[in-house]
């Protein structure tokens, strides 16, 4: 087996492992992918400043997210369709961020229901909220959420309308995907992805069938999804929202300084710069290059993360002296999922966690809570 030494590995390992409209599901963007690849590219061009003849030694990259601790300050991202990444892949992925010490995030568009992830694991996770045109339904969500003891909620603000993802149109992106002659093709070349598949029975998404009338097969189902993303969400849905839950919120997808004082005035205890991993607005600017103005707009309001790009502990450095008092991690989890289930999450955590903490040490600090601005290149 291949050493496994960066996540650009385990992506590599991801793509020929998982079927092609999954993989490309995972990592691609929406329209030119200019925003999705300026995600990545962004981070390389911002410069550490090495020190030397520092006592680096006891170091400690732990601190906390909304009064949580954390190993380090990252958390698994919400991924839609995770669980065909790798069979029962939510409940891998919770099991192995439990297991490290960090949060995870389940998806309302998840394989794996929340009463699944709730059932397998002892840990509180956080789960990620579409506010759906079906309010119903968004509600009982925010109960399952609660009788689950999930100990915040992530309410995704950006998808109010779906960005135009080329990829997944041109494969006809299903869950559990159409017996189609290329699919089945394909899917006959990944035979330690079908063996998982058919060992389980979480083949769709868990936490809408069975919990919406009329949603009997994938046309049912796909016909209400595609209707049911709400262009009408405001500000004003988010005090129904935050009464109902009565728990932690925090706000997911911003770009804006003024819409984080927003976000501010919600009430909400933390924000998370995002731009949906490059797969909404395509032309909007990386997630890295927006953090510095809403840090300065309202860093010292309210905890501000980050999401979108981030490949390697370097990357969590870097956001982490630009002022984020955490990240997400999203696809470079995945890829881990895609390529080893649940190991290959800890693998990919354990990557982070050594980059993070090596690159700390290379530039004089020894506690994570002291990095700033002064340890970037001008």
């Amino acid at each position: 087996m291949a050493v496994i030494t960066n996540i650009e590995d385990l992506r590599v390992l991801h793509e020929r492992r998982a079927p092609r409209m999954f993989y490309d599901y995972a990592d691609s963007g929406s329209w030119t992918e200019g925003t999705y690849r300026a995600n990545e590219a962004d981070f390389q061009a911002i410069k550490l400043r090495q020190r030397v003849a520092v006592n680096i030694d006891k170091r400690s990259v732990a601190t906390t997210m909304i009064g949580r601790d954390v190993a380090m300050p990252v958390a698994l991202a919400p991924v839609g369709m995770t669980g065909m990444q790798s069979a029962d892949g939510e409940i891998k992925a919770a099991k192995a961020a439990e297991a490290f010490g960090v949060p995870f995030t389940l998806s309302t568009m998840s394989i794996c229901s929340i009463e699944d992830v709730a059932e397998s694991t002892s840990a509180p996770f956080w789960f990620q909220l579409y506010v759906m045109r079906d309010r119903d339904f968004s509600g009982r969500l925010i109960e399952r959420a609660k009788a689950a003891g999930c100990d915040a909620l992530v309410i995704t603000l950006d998808l109010q309308v779906l960005g135009q993802r080329h990829k997944d149109i041109r494969n006809g992106l299903s869950a559990p995907p159409k017996l189609t002659i290329p699919n089945i093709v394909n899917m006959m070349t990944k035979p330690r992805w079908c063996l998982g598949m058919l060992g389980t029975k979480r083949r769709e998404f868990r936490n809408i069938v069975g919990h919406v009338k009329g949603i009997e097969n994938m046309a049912s189902l796909s016909a209400w999804t595609a209707q049911q993303f709400d262009p009408t969400l405001s500000w004003d849905d988010l005090k129904w929202i935050k009464d109902r839950w009565g728990g932690k919120i925090i706000l997911k997808g911003i770009l804006d300084a003024e819409d984080a004082e927003l976000a501010v005035k919600s009430g909400a205890d933390a924000l998370i710069v995002s731009n949906h991993g490059g797969r909404q607005l395509d032309g909007a600017p990386s997630s890295i290059a927006a953090l510095p103005a809403i840090v300065d707009a309202v860093g010292s309001k309210i905890e501000v993360w980050m999401d979108g790009g981030i490949r390697s502990g370097q990357d969590v450095l870097k956001a982490v002296a630009l002022g984020a008092k955490g990240t997400m991690i999203g696809r470079a989890f995945v890829y881990g999922l895609g390529a080893m289930g649940e190991e290959g999450v800890k693998t990919a955590l354990e990557i982070i966690r050594k980059e993070l903490d090596l690159s700390m040490a290379f530039c004089g600090r020894t506690r994570i809570q002291d990095v700033d601005r002064s340890i970037l290149l001008p």
